[in-house]
């Protein structure tokens, strides 16, 4: 916005030999182009200190000097078709203007409520567009000091099935570990899972993942675990719960548009039906 007010600065100001005939007080000048005091109105929110304030000012002022001496320079060395110029101009305030306008028309009338039944039909109808880029897992991945307390019964807590033995694990976990995952309804990327650690290294993590459910290693400092609950490996389909947030995300973009394009129909039909306009200029 503020490079077009510096167009509008140029043609409407930049005539004048002097600023006083203006009538008004300069701050800068570039040529014979003005920024005079009342163009920084609104530049400061009011509340603003006043160091914070002459700073603003000044990196305006800075800022809207170059923007004159770059768009001068210009105008010197080439042509500028003032028509389409204007074109542009309009149709960036169209834009501007319109996008508010469509914002506060969605968040009046935009329906966030995405079934799970919408999710699956997307899902179902789309299946090429939720191929895997990288392997993902379901697993539970705890990341131990080797000077940790009774890192021998970790693997036997991790296989276990029984209740009491994972909230005894949570509670290992939090007192002792330095990184950890547990195991839940989730999948994750695998190599974000294993990052920064030997288990990062792995050459072929496809035939890791079909070799080993359950895996220990070490380093200087730390002991890793590792039980893979389940895996899908890249350039497969995805499983939904992987994208279920994005396909709700996509539907409520589509949601967005049928709203704005309604939107825009409705109101044209209402200026048709009103006689608001016409095409004065037959083609």
């Amino acid at each position: 916005m503020l490079s077009f007010q510096g167009c509008d600065l140029i043609r409407m100001k930049g005539q004048t030999d002097a600023a006083t005939e203006t009538g008004q007080v300069a701050v800068a000048r570039v040529n014979k182009s003005y920024l005079y005091k009342d163009d920084l109105a609104g530049i400061v929110p009011p509340g603003t200190p006043s160091e914070d304030s002459a700073a603003r000012v000044q990196a305006y002022v800075n800022s809207w000097i170059r923007k004159q001496l770059l768009m001068q320079e210009a105008l010197k060395k080439i042509n500028i078709n003032e028509a389409e110029l204007e074109r542009k101009i309009m149709d960036y305030r169209y834009s501007l203007i319109a996008y508010e306008y469509q914002a506060y028309y969605i968040r009046q009338h935009l329906d966030t409520a995405i079934s799970n039944a919408d999710i699956e039909k997307y899902y179902r109808d789309h299946p090429d567009n939720f191929i895997l880029k990288q392997n993902i897992v379901r697993a539970t991945f705890i990341k131990v000091p080797k000077t940790a307390p009774r890192t021998n019964k970790i693997k036997d807590l991790i296989l276990s099935r029984k209740e009491k033995d994972r909230d005894e694990l949570k509670s290992y976990c939090l007192s002792f570990s330095a990184a950890y995952h547990l195991s839940d309804s989730s999948w994750m990327v695998f190599d974000e899972l294993v990052k920064n650690t030997p288990l990062a290294e792995i050459p072929n993590k496809v035939q890791f993942l079909r070799n080993y459910n359950y895996y220990e290693t070490t380093d200087e400092n730390y002991l890793y675990f590792l039980k893979v609950d389940e895996y899908r490996i890249s350039d497969n389909i995805s499983p939904i719960e992987f994208v279920r947030d994005e396909i709700k995300n996509i539907l409520l973009n589509k949601r967005k548009v049928e709203l704005v394009r309604k939107l825009e129909d409705e109101i044209y039909t209402e200026a048709q039906r009103n006689k608001e306009f016409e095409v004065l200029i037959k083609q």
